[in-house]
């Protein structure tokens, strides 16, 4: 609540709020529901502040993985807020860079990276911080021919790096590896320029969360709507916990969601 009243009176400063796990966001969900989801459509007031939520599904039980996508999906409309997951330290720079000079102001939802903090794979050159800007959805870096990709999967987070080493160890350049960067507003436009690349391929959304959680719910219903292309899902059965507390069982479930993203 201070952080949220701070960022009200101080539209000079950008104002950032970290949870120690982003599970702890779920004593916040009072001031998430009262005024960062819904001030500006009650009162005309803005805030741009931003909530930084570590999330990573990596084994560590369900109190230490999920910072509730769902749940901030759901009260997202009307351009209210701004809900992102960058997957590089370039995208996360130009995504706090883009927030801090944005009009008009409004509150921005981050769920940040655990294991990604110490992932050699997930770097950024120099260069990549001191030009460009942040992009929505990144296309697949490795240059395949997207007349012969047959299977694109969309996902978000660190997701990448596990389904990219498992491409690096069995190559397949069917099948092509598209970030979605931010979730909403939901990026269609720039979404469909990517898949034009890839005519003749099936879209499916990876994720680590359990159907019922994470963002596939929301990309289910706001997918086809905004690209006019069809999509399923590949993720963790629909579960009422968060996460196993096992993990063993973690390590199990995650190598049958990687081969099933990667077996068509």
């Amino acid at each position: 609540g201070f952080e949220y009243g701070y960022s009200v009176e101080r539209p000079d400063a950008l104002v950032l709020w970290e949870a120690q796990f982003g599970d702890f966001v779920n004593g916040a969900q009072t001031i998430v529901d009262e005024f960062i989801s819904s001030a500006e459509q009650k009162w005309g007031q803005r805030s741009s502040v931003v909530l930084l939520l570590p999330h990573g599904f990596e084994g560590q039980g369900p109190d230490h993985s999920s910072a509730r996508i769902e749940r901030f999906l759901q009260l997202c409309a009307e351009n209210n807020m701004t809900v992102a997951r960058p997957s590089t330290p370039a995208s996360y720079f130009h995504l706090l860079r883009r927030q801090a000079y944005a009009l008009p102001r409004r509150p921005l939802v981050v769920f940040t990276p655990k294991a990604m903090l110490r992932l050699r794979g997930a770097t950024s050159d120099i260069e990549d911080f001191t030009t460009g800007r942040f992009q929505p959805v990144i296309d697949d870096p490795r240059g395949v021919d997207g007349s012969a990709v047959t299977r694109v999967l969309l996902h978000a987070g660190k997701i990448h790096w596990d389904l990219r080493a498992e491409l690096e160890k069995n190559p397949d350049d069917s099948v092509a590896l598209v970030r979605l960067e931010q979730y909403y507003p939901f990026p269609g436009d720039d979404l469909s320029a990517v898949l034009e690349n890839y005519p003749n391929a099936e879209i499916v959304w990876v994720q680590d969360e359990p159907e019922n959680q994470g963002a596939w719910p929301f990309v289910a219903h706001e997918f086809a709507k905004a690209t006019g292309r069809d999509i399923s899902g590949i993720t963790r059965a629909a579960s009422a916990s968060p996460a196993t507390g096992s993990a063993k069982r973690h390590a199990a479930e995650q190598s049958d969601l990687i081969r099933r993203a990667l077996t068509h």
